[in-house]
C-alpha cells in the first residue's frame, strides 16, 4: 500500500462538508479537541483502490485570517506537514460567497482540489456551473459531489491522489479584458490571484527581503501578501526593516481585488443566474425591508408558536393517555408483587412521574424544531440577522453577535460556544452574559404546563411572551453595559444572503433528530439522576425516611429562603426546591413539582386540574404563575451552560458575576411582573 495521503477538509460554515466527511469515513470516525483549545476536531480514514486516505475535517470558516480561534487552528493545521492535500469544500448554491475562501487556500502553495457539493440545489435553481471554465481560472481540479447523495466520492479520491504533488496551479486561461499588467513579470501565467501593479511590486520587494532574511521559508508569496495585510502571527514570526514598503496595512486592498477577481468568475462560470437572484430580491424587498423586516419576522415565530401549541398539544394528550396507562400498570404490578412502599414511591412518583412528565411534552419541542429547521434551510434566517444587525450595532453589541442569540433558542451551550467568532472580549463577555435569557428549549415544559394551566385559551400568547420578555431583558442589558461603559459596535455583520430555496427533508429531518436525540439523552441522564434526588431530598429529613414531606430536607432548605422569594409571588418551599433543581436541567422544574405536590402525570389533563386545585388553596394563582415562568426565563441557567460560560471565558470570577446577575434580574424583573400583576 502507498503512503497515506493526509487530506484536509475545509470550507464555509453550512457548506455540507462534515457530511461529506462522514460520507466517507463512516464509523471510522474519532472526535477530540485540538491540543489547548475547545475547537473540536475530527480525524478518520478511508481507502481507495488500494490507497489509504487520512481525513481531517477542519472547522468551518470563511478566511484563513487570525482573528477567530477556528480561523487559526485550520490555518496552523493546512500549512503544517499534518496535511498534504486540501479539500475545499464548496457550496456550489452559494458560490460567490465560498471563493474567497478558495482564492486564499489557492496562495497557501499546497496542492487544492474543489468538492463543488449541493450541485443539485444549484439544478433545482435552474442555474448550471460551467466545469470546464473554473478549472481554467483557478488552474486546479473542480469535482462535482453530493455529499448527501453520496455521489462523486471516487472522483474526489481519485482527483485527490493524483494532485497531491502539483503544489503549484495551472495552466490557467484568463482572458482580463483590459486587465492587463504591465509588471515585469507576466504573474498571470504563474498565480490564479493576481493584484494590481502597486501591489505586486510590494509583494516581489518583500519576497526578495524574505529570501535573504529567511531563505527556508517555504512559499514566500504568501507571507509577503501576509505581511502587506499586517497580520500579527506572520509580523511578529518574520520582523523586517520595510517601513517603505509596508506603509500601512493593504489588507482592504487585497480584500476588494479579490472580490474583483471572484466577479469576473462568476460572469464567466455561473449560467442562468439573473431569474433567480430577481424573485429572491422581489421576496427580500419585504423580507429586509427596514420597517416591514422585524414585524414580520415577530408575525412568523407567532405561527410558529401557535403551531407548536396547536398540533403539538393535540398529539401530546395521546402522549399523556399512554403515560397515565404505564404508571397505572407499573403501580399495580409492583402492589401485586407487595413492593416495599418507599421503593414504589421511589419508581412511580420519583421516576415515571417526573422523566416521564417531561416525555409528554416532546411533540411540542419536535414541532418546535421542525419550524426552525425549515425556516434556516430555506434561508429566511440569514435574513433576519440582516434585519437585526443595525438594531445590534445601535446596542452597544457586535453585529455577529445576533447568530449566538438566534442559536439560545434551541440550546444555551453551542450558543455560548458561538460567541467565539466575536473578536474582542468586552463583544464576547456581553454576548455570553446576556446569551441564556434567549428561551431555550427546555424551558418550553414549563411555559407550556403554567401557561396551560392558568391562561386556558390565552396559553400560546402567554407563552409567546416569555420569549419576547427574554429579548428585551437582553437588549436592555447590552443596552446598559454599552452606556456604562461607551462601547459601541466596531465590527458589523457581514453575511451574504443565499438565495431562497425549498428546504430539503434529509437535512431538516438529520437537524430534527439531532435536537430530540438531546432531548431524550438529557431525560434518560441529567433528569433521571434530577427526580432520584428530588425524590431522595423529598423522603428523607433528619430522622431518615419520612412520609410527611414538610418533615423532609427539601421542606427544611425551602422555608428557610421563603422570605426572599415572597416579593415576587414565589414564597412556596416547594416552588423554591423545585427551582434549585432546575439549575440542572429546567425540564426538571416541571418534573420537580410532580413530586413536590404529590401529583402523578401532572401534565395529564386530570394532572394540571390537581395542581391548580393544590396551587390554589395555597393562594397561588395566575400572578404568581406568570412571575414563576419570569423567574425560570432568567435565573440561573443549567450546569451545562455554566460549565460552558466558565471554560469561554476561562474565569470562574467572571462566571460567578454573570450568575449573580441573572439572578437579580430574575428577582428584579419577576418583582416588577407580579407586583404589576396583582394591582390589575
Amino acid at each position: 500500500m502507498a503512503d497515506i495521503i493526509n487530506v484536509g477538509f475545509i470550507g464555509n460554515p453550512n457548506c455540507g462538508k462534515t457530511t461529506l466527511f462522514n460520507a466517507f469515513t463512516g464509523a471510522n470516525l474519532k472526535v477530540a479537541n485540538w491540543p489547548g483549545v475547545t475547537v473540536e476536531k475530527k480525524e478518520g480514514k478511508t481507502i481507495y483502490e488500494g490507497q489509504e486516505f487520512k481525513l481531517i475535517d477542519l472547522p468551518g470558516i470563511y478566511s484563513l485570517s487570525s482573528y477567530t480561534m477556528e480561523e487559526t487552528v485550520s490555518r496552523e493545521c493546512i500549512m503544517s506537514n499534518d496535511v498534504d492535500v486540501i479539500v475545499d469544500v464548496i457550496d456550489a448554491s452559494c458560490l460567490e460567497r465560498s471563493l474567497y475562501l478558495t482564492l486564499q487556500l489557492l496562495e497557501l502553495g499546497k496542492p487544492v482540489v474543489l468538492a463543488l457539493n449541493m450541485m443539485d440545489i444549484v439544478e433545482e435553481r435552474g442555474m448550471e456551473i460551467d466545469l470546464h471554465r473554473l478549472p481554467e481560472m483557478l488552474g486546479t481540479p473542480a469535482i462535482p459531489v453530493s455529499a448527501r447523495k453520496k455521489t462523486g466520492l471516487s472522483i474526489l479520491l481519485h482527483a485527490i491522489a493524483h494532485h497531491k504533488e502539483y503544489d503549484t496551479q495551472g495552466p490557467f486561461i484568463h482572458h482580463h479584458s483590459g486587465m492587463r499588467s504591465s509588471h515585469r513579470h507576466n504573474h498571470h501565467e504563474e498565480y490564479a490571484m493576481v493584484y494590481e501593479d502597486v501591489i505586486e511590486g510590494k509583494i516581489d520587494m518583500i519576497i526578495n527581503a524574505l529570501a535573504k532574511e529567511y531563505p527556508d521559508t517555504d512559499n514566500k508569496r504568501w507571507h509577503a501578501i501576509k505581511l502587506l495585510e499586517k497580520d500579527k502571527t506572520i509580523t511578529d514570526a518574520y520582523p523586517l526593516p520595510l517601513s517603505s514598503v509596508i506603509d500601512k496595512s493593504y489588507e482592504k486592498d487585497i480584500i476588494s481585488q479579490k472580490y474583483d477577481f471572484i466577479e469576473e468568475i462568476i460572469s464567466e462560470v455561473l449560467v442562468n443566474k439573473s431569474a433567480k437572484e430577481a424573485s429572491t430580491e422581489k421576496i427580500d424587498h419585504y423580507m429586509t425591508d427596514k420597517w416591514l423586516g422585524l414585524p414580520l419576522f415577530l408575525c412568523i415565530m407567532a405561527l410558529v408558536f401557535f403551531l407548536t401549541f396547536t398540533i403539538g398539544d393535540w398529539l401530546k394528550g395521546y402522549f399523556e393517555i399512554a403515560l397515565e396507562l404505564f404508571s397505572g400498570s407499573v403501580s399495580d404490578f409492583l402492589a401485586s408483587i407487595h413492593t416495599n412502599d418507599m421503593l414504589v414511591s421511589l419508581i412511580v412518583d420519583g421516576i415515571i412521574s417526573g422523566v416521564g412528565g417531561i416525555l409528554t411534552f416532546l411533540p411540542n419541542i419536535f414541532i418546535l424544531f421542525l419550524a426552525l429547521a425549515i425556516l434556516e434551510d430555506s434561508g429566511y434566517m440569514s435574513r433576519v440577522a440582516f434585519v437585526m444587525d443595525d438594531i445590534m450595532s445601535k446596542l452597544g453589541l457586535s453585529g455577529r453577535a445576533f447568530l449566538p442569540l438566534l442559536l439560545g433558542f434551541g440550546c444555551t451551550v453551542p450558543a455560548v460556544m458561538a460567541s467565539r467568532a466575536l473578536e474582542h472580549k468586552k463583544d464576547r463577555f456581553k454576548t455570553i452574559l446576556v446569551t441564556p435569557f434567549m428561551s431555550c428549549s427546555a424551558r418550553l415544559p414549563i411555559y407550556v404546563l403554567f401557561s396551560s394551566m392558568f391562561f386556558g385559551k390565552y396559553a400560546m400568547l402567554v407563552c409567546y411572551s416569555m420569549y419576547l420578555l427574554g429579548i428585551i431583558v437582553a437588549i436592555g442589558t447590552a443596552f446598559i453595559l454599552s452606556k456604562i461603559d461607551g462601547s459601541k459596535a466596531e465590527h458589523a455583520l457581514l453575511i451574504e444572503l443565499p438565495e431562497y430555496k425549498s428546504p430539503n427533508a434529509h437535512t431538516i429531518a438529520i437537524y430534527v433528530w439531532q435536537k430530540i436525540k438531546d432531548y431524550l439523552t438529557k431525560a434518560g441522564t441529567v433528569i433521571f439522576i434530577a427526580s432520584i434526588i428530588m425524590w431522595g431530598i423529598l423522603n428523607f429529613g433528619p430522622h431518615g425516611y419520612v412520609t410527611d414531606i414538610s418533615e423532609s430536607f427539601g421542606s427544611m432548605i425551602g422555608k428557610a429562603v421563603i422570605p426572599l422569594f415572597k416579593p415576587v409571588g414565589l414564597g412556596y418551599w416547594q416552588i423554591i426546591v423545585a427551582l434549585i433543581a432546575g439549575i440542572a436541567a429546567k425540564e426538571v422544574v416541571v418534573s420537580s413539582c410532580s413530586v413536590l405536590f404529590g401529583i402523578q402525570n401532572i401534565t395529564t389533563t386530570k394532572g394540571m386540574e390537581s395542581m391548580v386545585a393544590t396551587l390554589g388553596a395555597l393562594g397561588f394563582g395566575a400572578a404568581n404563575a406568570y412571575a414563576l415562568m419570569t423567574f425560570c426565563l432568567l435565573y440561573i441557567p443549567c450546569t451545562a451552560t455554566i460549565a460552558t460560560i466558565q471554560r469561554e471565558l476561562k474565569s470562574w470570577k467572571y462566571t460567578g458575576l454573570i450568575l449573580l446577575y441573572q439572578l437579580f434580574a430574575a428577582w428584579v424583573v419577576s418583582f416588577i411582573v407580579y407586583q404589576t400583576a396583582s394591582f390589575l
